[in-house]
């Protein structure tokens, strides 16, 4: 078999392959040029899932007749003017999108300038380019593709519903949205259906005086309209500069949690990404507060040199490569730690609302005929006497707190009074001697007596292993592990962090290490599987995650033995003493797995409730 140089519509439409996957990666490359041409507002139209058409419409800078006849070759681009591929200061830079698509579609490009008399458009069908016509359009770019994948009806095949490509090019625009607040974006759906529409967020809307407040508010507004409002309400503030990197965001409570990291977010420079970096990252920033099994939600914005990464490494521009991995990974995780600290005994209001909404109108025939759902009403005739035994039978009786079983009342409400001005309030009364109630300035809380006091032992537990150190047990007899070469080297470069942690390690020749001691946390462990997880851990995460996991897992089985139990009756003094702790301790909040601690309620909350507002 002979080489032959393949033909150009050929070797279009292999290339596309790379760049047009599905009609998300289309509706991406376009509102990417969108936003590169400094436009203001962003229109997008979907029909079939994408498959039938993709408009996107902006009021950006637009292509005079030259650039358009330019803009479907390939490799033809106006955003490399020094042809610095470490430089690149927008989204796109390759020049393939336009004529990819164009390969594997029926594509038309409509464009005007500010200057010009009239727009101009250009027909590309199959990789076939027609004439550049003159035509009626405002200002901006309107590129429409039609029957995508026409060309190439093989690529059907692999293509989900319409539905479910829908939802991934709707997934596209609102990443990046995210990045870009000042931008209106709006995306629509058959029928005219709005999916998704996002004013632009100007200075005037947000109000902040500072610039750098002004675009922290404009970000958490943004991302409250995406991601909803519980997250920017239970959603900490990140901000954190080092070596000329600077990482700003939000970052979830670890009581706001999800199943999987669907809502974790990356930007690079304004770019969305998708990097095991960043999952490594805030798993080893929560380990403390989530089970294996949550996820936090996240949004992070890393703002760096270009020179300092690559953006042309993965062929849809998902990924990027930093040059120095471990520093952008420390500052991801000490800000966000340090946000998680900040934040001291805060739990999610997601907490409260799940609570208040587990309340249901009582069905006791209260005088007067209160309906939860009709408001009040007078009920109808009653036999003579009836209504009079039924409010005797229905009245407050005295000493009732004896007569609710595992009720157990504290001294009278002016005791502690003085208490209600802390965040935890004043105890009132402990509940099946589990719960301890505490009243607040406005409204009560709810503590899990165990709770709490797992993560107050767990957390004295971690100063203590800080301060002193973690304890070593040397092995009477050194076991040797075979590894991978790569694996084993990773190891030995971290050898001192894992000394840290209590296990030593040595090279043992290549592909081999020797473990002479271990934690003696751990009691009798298998050195040589917990070896090979933290090699596994090390190569997919940069993280020795396994063993810190196992160490805080052990803390907190101790944390759990050593707390106070569910069960247990509490005086009045041991309450409050456990409340202003609570308070004290950073990460109160929630429970070694992520649980709520304590329920608030406000009154406002509670007065609902009872129909009193």
């Amino acid at each position: 078999m002979t080489i032959r140089q393949l033909p150009p519509t050929l070797v279009d439409r292999i290339a596309a392959g790379e760049v047009v996957e599905r009609p998300a990666a289309v509706v991406k490359e376009l509102v990417e040029n969108a936003i590169d041409a400094g436009a203001g507002r962003v229109e997008v139209a979907l029909r079939e899932g994408g498959l039938a058409l993709i408009a996107v419409t902006d009021d950006g800078s637009g292509m005079s007749p030259d650039e358009l006849t330019l803009a479907v070759e390939r490799h033809c681009t106006s955003k490399l003017p020094d042809d610095d591929l470490l430089g690149i200061k927008t989204l796109g830079f390759r020049g393939e999108a336009l004529p990819s698509i164009g390969s594997v579609a029926r594509l038309t490009v409509t464009t005007r300038r500010r200057q010009d008399a009239e727009a101009s458009t250009l027909r590309v069908e199959g990789g076939v380019k027609g004439a550049v016509m003159p035509a009626a359009h405002s200002h901006g770019t309107r590129v429409e593709v039609r029957d995508l994948f026409y060309a190439t009806p093989a690529r059907l095949k692999f293509l989900k519903t319409p539905r479910t490509e829908r939802d991934q090019a709707l997934d596209a625009v609102q990443r990046l949205a995210m990045a870009c607040p000042w931008i209106a974006f709006t995306v629509t759906a058959d029928d005219e259906r709005v999916l998704l529409r996002l004013p632009a967020i100007t200075p005037d809307l947000v109000g902040a005086a500072d610039p750098d407040d002004e675009g922290a508010a404009a970000r958490r507004q943004r991302l409250s309209a995406i991601l909803g409002r519980e997250f920017a309400d239970n959603a900490l503030a990140i901000d954190a500069q080092r070596e000329g990197f600077r990482l700003v965001g939000l970052a979830g409570l670890p009581t706001l949690n999800r199943a999987t990291s669907r809502d974790q977010y990356l930007f690079v420079n304004g770019r969305p990404v998708r990097d095991k970096l960043l999952v490594g990252a805030v798993r080893g920033a929560y380990q403390d507060f989530l089970a294996r099994d949550r996820h936090p939600m996240v949004v992070l914005f890393l703002v760096c040199p270009e020179n300092e990464v690559d953006v042309n490494v993965h062929p849809a521009k998902a990924e990027v490569r930093f040059r120095d991995s471990t520093l952008v990974r420390g500052l991801i995780v000490g800000a966000l730690r340090n946000a998680l600290t900040g934040a001291g005994h805060r739990a999610a209001t997601t907490v409260a609302e799940a609570a208040l909404g587990a309340f249901r109108p009582g069905e006791l025939p209260v005088h007067g005929g209160y309906a939860a759902d009709r408001g009040y009403r007078q009920t109808a005739a009653l036999p003579r006497g009836f209504a009079e035994a039924a409010a005797a039978l229905y009245a407050p009786q005295g000493g009732l707190g004896g007569l609710v079983p595992g009720a157990r009342q504290t001294a009278g409400p002016e005791h502690g009074s003085a208490l209600e001005h802390y965040p935890l309030g004043a105890a009132r009364a402990q509940l099946h001697d589990t719960y301890i109630v505490a009243q607040t300035e406005n409204g009560i809380v709810i503590v899990d007596q165990h709770a709490a006091h797992e993560r107050l032992v767990y957390e004295r537990m971690k100063q203590n292993l800080a301060g002193s150190g973690v304890a070593r047990q040397l092995l009477l007899l050194p076991e040797v592990v075979e590894l991978d070469e790569a694996d084993a080297a990773r190891l030995i470069a971290r050898a001192g962090e894992l000394a840290e942690l209590g296990l030593v390690i040595e090279a043992f020749g290549p592909g081999a290490v020797v473990v002479r001691e271990v934690p003696a946390l751990l009691g009798e462990t298998d050195a040589a599987g917990l070896v090979r997880d933290l090699a596994d851990e090390i190569a997919e995460f940069g993280e020795v995650l396994a063993l810190k996991e196992r160490l805080e897992s052990i803390c907190g089985t101790l944390a759990c033995h050593g707390s106070v139990r569910a069960g247990r009756r509490l005086n009045d003094v041991e309450m409050n003493a456990l409340l202003r702790e609570m308070e004290a301790t950073p990460h109160s909040g929630q429970c070694n797995h992520g649980r709520p601690t304590y329920v608030e309620l406000q009154l406002a909350d509670i007065e609902r409730l009872f129909g009193r507002r």
